[in-house]
């Protein structure tokens, strides 16, 4: 310490003893001034952070139980989705099941439809081809008959262009050719008579 602030102190009243300490007067305005905000607080903000305190703690229990029970919520709904998604693929499997079995029923619907169709078809074709054969054959008779009646007029010298005779003559040789009964001399001589 210096001989001046020594004497500086030893003026105002200071304890020459103890330099630390402070004032008196300052500890009085001190310990008025503490008082004083520790009433203000105690009387006016202290209270106020408690209500909130209490209404913030309050919130957030009622969010975790909020939470709780919307957890709850999710965790039903869930299990209502996922049985609801059970179900919808059992049917599902169910369904295509039942599909399968309506095409091998529409595949074989099919399939006889098509036999009977190719069953009518080719009864068609048989009658089709079996009046073509009558009708080549009327024809080829025709043909046969005025070929065998201008060879036979061209044998016997002269003409047969009688159709009543021309027709019973051809009928006789095609009904003997039909029963194989025409050889080269009945042939020569049904010509001379």
């Amino acid at each position: 310490m210096t001989v001046a602030s020594l004497a500086a102190a030893d003026e105002v009243g200071f304890p020459s003893g103890f330099p630390l300490l402070p004032h008196p007067m300052e500890m009085i305005v001190g310990l008025v001034s503490f008082a004083i905000l520790y009433w203000v607080y105690s009387k006016y903000v202290v209270p106020r952070l408690e209500t909130l305190y209490d209404k913030r703690r309050a919130a957030i229990e009622g969010g975790i139980e909020h939470a709780a029970q919307a957890q709850h919520e999710a965790d039903e709904a869930k299990a209502k989705y996922e049985a609801q998604l059970q179900d919808a693929r059992a049917e599902a499997a169910q369904i295509r099941e039942e599909a399968r079995g309506q095409g091998a029923q529409i595949v074989e619907e099919a399939r006889a439809r098509a036999n009977e169709e190719g069953a009518r078809l080719i009864d068609s074709a048989h009658k089709q081809i079996e009046a073509e054969r009558q009708q080549a054959s009327v024809q080829l008779r025709g043909e046969v008959g005025r070929l065998s009646t201008d060879l036979a007029g061209k044998i016997v010298g002269e003409s047969l262009e009688d159709e009543a005779r021309q027709r019973g003559i051809v009928e006789r040789f095609l009904a003997d050719l039909e029963s194989g009964d025409v050889t080269p001399t009945s042939v020569g001589t049904e010509a001379g008579a």
